[in-house]
């Protein structure tokens, strides 16, 4: 497992990094099992490990995992978590205010049982509360010692910008890292964010390259096979999604040509552009994790890429992905309407 450098924090991490949304009860519900998938992770030579606070059922099993894992082993990783998502009832357990941020990274500390995170990342962005909010909390945290990074996750290209100028302007520790979803079947990213992080030199950890187990070859048009209960509460409709589905009944023909597995080709396909630093897997079990450490050597020619962009065109999304980030605007229709404000017709 070769080892890239995050962006220009001068951190190195592994080309791929084990997630851990799969830990707990929507995936893997053996706390010892999850153990162990992140012990044989280390031990075949990856270095990072990327949870957040609602992993687990929303009430930070995955991070308690995680930190009884790395007892006697946390010198050897580079731990990156998030915080963000809803962890109670409530409008202030939740968000990226200042009062909420530092309240969710002590709760992450303990947790994890550390007593520092080494990559604190903004789960979602939240159009509703100035990007100084997060930034001035996490410089004091930076400052303090308890992160020694921070990135953010989904953030669209406008956000970047204006992250990168605010932490600028105020003097405040900026972001280093994005994590956006990026796969053959969704490649919007190469357009505006990943260029973006290679002209601010920010480091790039990739989710769901494997499209959330649509580029595994497992799930064909009119199979037989099944996603397991946890994924389908991940990812109901991004399973049966025909252009998805058209696209790897494309794939498979291809990579089988070429002599590699489908999930080897998706996951070099990610880690062969120039932007990312590393490819997040999230194995539910010890076999899926030895499987996809096999394919860790992969690589792509120009022949084969280019026979990918004519399958999916550089920048197109098929389709949303279930977990993805929505802005508000576009969730919300009274946010594209004028309602209740017109003025009254003449008589």
């Amino acid at each position: 497992m070769y080892t890239r450098p995050l962006g220009r924090t001068g951190i190195h991490v592994s080309a791929y990094t084990l997630g851990t949304m799969m830990f707990a009860p929507h995936g893997n519900p053996d706390p010892d099992a999850c153990v162990r998938i992140v012990h044989r992770a280390l031990d075949h030579g990856i270095t990072t490990i990327d949870t957040a606070d609602v992993y687990g059922a929303g009430n930070g099993e995955s991070e308690r995992i995680v930190g009884k894992a790395l007892r006697g082993r946390r010198d050897d990783v580079v731990l990156a978590t998030k915080g963000n998502g809803a962890m109670g009832p409530g409008p202030n357990r939740r968000g990226n205010s200042r009062r909420w941020i530092i309240s969710a990274v002590e709760a992450s500390l303990r947790r994890l049982d550390v007593d520092h995170i080494d990559l604190y990342q903004l789960h979602h962005p939240e159009p509703g509360t100035d990007i100084e909010e997060p930034l001035s909390a996490l410089t004091d945290l930076v400052h303090s010692g308890k992160i020694r990074a921070i990135g953010h996750s989904n953030l669209p290209a406008s956000e970047i910008v204006e992250a990168q100028w605010v932490a600028q302007r105020r003097g405040l520790a900026r972001f280093r890292t994005e994590q956006p979803h990026y796969s053959i079947l969704n490649r919007g990213v190469e357009r505006e964010i990943l260029p973006l992080c290679q002209r601010y030199g920010l480091g790039v950890l990739v989710w769901s390259p494997l499209s959330m187990g649509l580029l595994t070859g497992r799930f064909r048009r009119g199979g037989t096979e099944t996603a397991s209960p946890g994924r389908l509460h991940w990812v109901p409709r991004h399973l049966t999604d025909e252009r998805k589905l058209d696209a790897v009944e494309a794939l498979v023909p291809l990579a089988e040509e070429a002599g590699i597995p489908l999930r080897y080709l998706a996951l070099a396909f990610v880690t062969a552009h120039p932007a990312v630093t590393s490819a997040i897997i999230g194995p539910r079990t010890e076999e899926q994790l030895a499987d996809l450490l096999a394919g860790a050597s992969t690589t792509l020619d120009d022949d084969l890429l280019d026979r990918i962009d004519r399958i999916v065109p550089p920048g197109t999304d098929l389709g949303p992905v279930d977990v993805a980030y929505e802005p508000p605007h576009l969730t919300t229709p009274n946010l594209r309407r004028r309602t209740g404000n017109r003025a009254a017709s003449p008589q």
